[in-house]
């Protein structure tokens, strides 16, 4: 067993085929289809169920996943601490953030660590919440921006608080109402970010906490187009309230959302007990002196 062939393998998983995983490592289809028929004769066991087009893990494949992350992000690690012996002099930041929110939470800070540490490099990584959540794990990004609650397997500190807004045509029957809740917008069709976005898991718990089962309209992964669908009067949005600030024109009406445990609540996460390299506890020490300011 090698970590070629684990790194193979895990990303066969991660991008949920060997087509896809092919082009993700720069190999041909049929070198991946060899690369985890190897790894499964190794280990005498099958770990995947080939379905057409589509692959699922078997529970020895469910093992080997998760173990082959670890010992992933372990070389990583070992790499890490190797090239700071060696005197490596110019750091790399490598951090995850979401797309929504962070230009307004995060521009200023990476203008000022720029500032500070000018020869450190940033690899930023843009992904919704569920993948930063992978990434984390498999030790491919140091520190990533999300949502609260955070995985047991990760320690973080806050950035920053906020309620959510509605956002809903100035035509809705509520446009003009100071708050709103989930039980006033039952009927109105949802528009929700794509799969694997944080925000959507608050909305949909909070919308089953009260029994409102939401009609979902459309999803999207790009801002300014659900802004636009919410003004031609699609359905209604969330955002967290500095966000949705953003957007005054007369086609929109934003308002408090009235619900309970529903604030977007960012913090800055990594792996419980890794090495974390000193380019990413500048990061998070910058990130708490400005929370202070």
């Amino acid at each position: 067993m090698n970590l070629r062939t684990l790194r193979i393998f895990v990303e066969v998983v991660r991008q949920g085929g060997f087509s896809q995983a092919a082009a993700t490592v720069s190999l041909t289809q049929s070198a991946i289809s060899k690369a985890v028929r190897t790894l499964e004769e190794e280990l005498g066991l099958p770990l995947l169920n080939r379905l057409g087009h589509r692959i699922e893990l078997t529970p020895a494949g469910d093992i080997a996943y998760r173990r082959a992350q670890t010992m992933l992000a372990e070389r990583q690690d070992l790499l890490v601490e190797l090239d700071e012996l060696k005197g490596l002099q110019r750091g790399v930041l490598r951090v995850g953030i979401p797309p929504v929110g962070s230009g307004v939470v995060f521009a200023v800070m990476f203008a000022a660590y720029r500032s500070r540490y000018p020869d450190i490099e940033i690899a930023l990584l843009e992904h919704g919440g569920q993948k930063l959540n992978e990434c984390l794990h498999a030790g491919e990004i140091d520190v990533a921006a999300i949502l609260a609650p955070v995985h047991a397997d990760f320690d973080c500190q806050d950035v920053r608080v906020e309620p959510l807004v509605a956002l809903m045509s100035a035509s809705h029957p509520l446009a003009g109402s100071a708050r709103v809740d989930f039980t006033q917008l039952a009927s109105t069709p949802f528009i929700l970010f794509e799969g694997g976005f944080a925000l959507n898991r608050i909305i949909l718990d909070a919308c089953a906490r009260k029994g409102v089962q939401p009609k979902i309209t459309a999803r999207s992964a790009q801002i300014d187009f659900i802004v636009d669908l919410v003004a031609a009067g699609l359905g209604v949005a969330f955002f967290p309230r500095m966000l949705a600030e953003k957007y005054t024109h007369a086609g929109i009406w934003r308002a408090p959302l009235d619900e309970p445990h529903t604030d977007w609540h960012m913090t800055l996460a990594w792996r419980r007990q890794a090495y974390l390299p000193p380019a990413a506890r500048a990061w998070l020490e910058l990130a708490a002196q400005m929370r202070q300011q």
